[in-house]
């Protein structure tokens, strides 16, 4: 059944609504009880105003116990409807946060990629900072009702005592809700704007992270560091532009509530002075304009925080809302099968066409390391059938018509840059701690020093990109992950330029001998690579020149000779 989220568009006001509509419940509750905690605050004053108008006429100490039993009511309410209202409203805006964290990452680890302008990094940003700032309506809500409950109480209150009191309360009200209400619109579309730069920061660091080792290789840091010290220059800039903004919107709602609390206070001195109220009256009136301070802060400060979760919902919506790069398909590849390229053109490749029996190990010597490129990520489905011409047929079945998890599954291309996450040996190569082939794949892959190595063997932790490990051992790490997975068809490409020719040897026959009647399909210039497969096909400006087996080629083929011969 397909859910709400992927039926169509998202845009960030529908993602409000979502969020508002799933944590009903936890909202009513949590304003009952902030409404009672404003209530019980601007109860407060009133309470005083009461006690002193009739204390001062009774004067006993039965009405003076009776007013501090009140007063103690009062407090243990304030007390204890802050403490859970709040517990519960926090619980549901950490819950919310949590639900489009995990939305956001899903849309980012689907089979098929979404078609979005976004880096890694700025997909990150919004998963975290735009996930928990677009939750927070869950608590904006509550505490702007709770605080208009509390100026409505104190204008009902002061009315009872001069209708003056009580209407300068809510025009002053409405007219510093209206001067906010503006200012909160520049605050939002600032802060929209901060987040994508400190975003596009972000993925700035994560590509500098990954690429730091080869940019020391060839002196590009540099230049690469001056890039992101532009980048974080942008966003740092846009931060205090948005510091000024938030610092002018605070600035101003003190200044206004502090203007409207001496207005009342002053009024009601004026009324007092004029006896047109008591001195009981007049302690209310003091006490309210006080304690007042409080509620229409945060009454002010909502419309701020409400355009800061309209902005992060909007993020989020480029990213929930983004079509497909492809429809996938829905059919299952048959078991074992064959691989077939049929006149595909993509990138570098020119009308390529060759076929990989079922259980057959094939490699392919590519001229060019672009159209070697090219062809893995056609075969890894990172390509939408629609993007190029041809087609490719996976036991004869085309791979447009199949479902994509199914694919992967089924064909599995390595990657030539394959991540190392932080874990164990055993965890990268067996994620998902299902494979029967772990051993056989550590001594095909010739990992077995590297386990030798460490006392824990497996069970040795990896760092983070695989820091602790040499180039070699990661690039036999990744490919002893391939191998684990023992899938019908396998793609590598480039599986052994990081080790020495002695140890490719080895790997080239363990590789040939492991995957015996399973179909390999091998993209190198390796020697020994070639040498082990049951053929070879040249791969040169975008088409096959030529096929046979690596020692043929060597013997007829000076071109070949030259390019693969080391």
């Amino acid at each position: 059944m397909t859910t709400p989220d992927t039926q169509r568009p998202r845009p960030g006001s529908d993602i409000l609504r979502t969020a508002l509509r799933r944590n009903v419940g936890a909202m009513v509750w949590g304003t009952v009880l902030m409404g009672l905690y404003q209530a019980g605050e601007t109860a407060f004053p009133i309470a005083l105003g009461l006690i002193v108008e009739h204390t001062l006429q009774d004067r006993s100490l039965g009405s003076l116990a009776l007013s501090i039993a009140g007063l103690a009511v009062i407090i243990t309410t304030v007390s204890l409807s802050w403490r859970f209202g709040m517990r519960v409203l926090q619980k549901a805006n950490t819950t919310e946060a949590h639900r489009w964290r995990v939305r956001v990452a899903e849309c980012g680890l689907q089979p098929v990629a979404r078609d979005v302008d976004l880096k890694s990094g700025e997909v990150l940003t919004i998963a975290t900072e735009d996930a928990d700032q677009t939750a927070d309506i869950i608590e904006v809500v509550p505490l702007l009702i709770s605080s208009l409950v509390a100026v409505l109480v104190a204008a009902v209150a002061l009315g009872l005592a001069d209708i003056r009191l009580g209407l300068l309360v809510i025009v002053g009200t409405v007219a510093i809700l209206s001067i906010l209400s503006v200012m909160s619109k520049r605050i939002g579309a600032s802060t929209q704007e901060q987040q994508a730069r400190v975003a596009r920061a972000g993925a700035k660091v994560a590509d500098l992270i990954i690429g730091l080792r080869p940019l020391h290789g060839f002196g590009g840091n540099h230049a690469a560091f001056r890039s992101y010290r532009k980048v974080s220059t942008e966003a740092k800039h846009q931060s205090i532009t948005v510091a000024k903004v938030n610092g002018v919107y605070a600035g101003t709602a003190l200044a206004l509530n502090a203007v409207l609390a001496v207005a009342v206070t002053l009024t009601a001195g004026w009324l007092a002075f004029d006896g047109q109220i008591t001195i009981g009256e007049l302690v209310m009136a003091v006490g309210l304009a006080q304690f007042i301070m409080e509620p229409l802060k945060l009454f002010s400060e909502m419309p701020k925080y409400v355009m800061i979760a309209r902005a992060s919902a909007q993020r989020m919506a480029l990213v929930l809302s983004a079509p497909q790069v492809a429809t996938p398909g829905t059919q299952l590849p048959a078991a074992g099968g064959d691989l077939e390229i049929d006149c595909v053109r993509y990138g570098s490749l020119r009308k390529v066409k060759f076929r990989v029996s079922a259980g057959e190990f094939v490699a392919i010597a590519a001229y060019q390391p672009r159209a070697a490129a090219d062809l893995a990520s056609i075969l890894a489905m990172n390509v939408p059938p629609g993007a190029y011409e041809g087609v490719v047929r996976v036991s004869g079945q085309e791979l447009a018509d199949l479902s994509i998890e199914a694919v992967r599954e089924h064909l599995l291309v390595n990657p030539y840059d394959g991540e190392i996450f932080a874990g164990t040996l055993r965890t990268n190569i067996d994620p998902s701690g299902t494979s029967r082939t772990v051993p056989e794949a550590v001594e095909a892959s010739m990992l077995t020093d590297v386990v030798a190595l460490h006392r824990e063997g497996l069970d040795y932790g990896v760092r983070d990109r695989g820091a602790n490990l040499s180039g070699g051992q990661r690039q036999r790490l990744s490919l002893a992950r391939a191998l684990a997975a023992d899938s019908d068809v396998l793609v590598l490409r480039d599986p052994t330029t990081a080790v020495d020719a002695v140890t490719e040897q080895l790997i080239a026959r363990n590789i040939a001998k492991l995957r015996r009647g399973r179909t390999t399909l091998v993209l190198t210039s390796s020697p020994a690579l070639l040498d082990a497969a049951d053929r070879v096909l040249v791969l040169n400006e975008g088409v096959i020149t030529a096929e046979d087996t690596h020692r043929n080629l060597l013997a007829k083929d000076e071109a070949y000779c030259s390019a693969v011969a080391r």
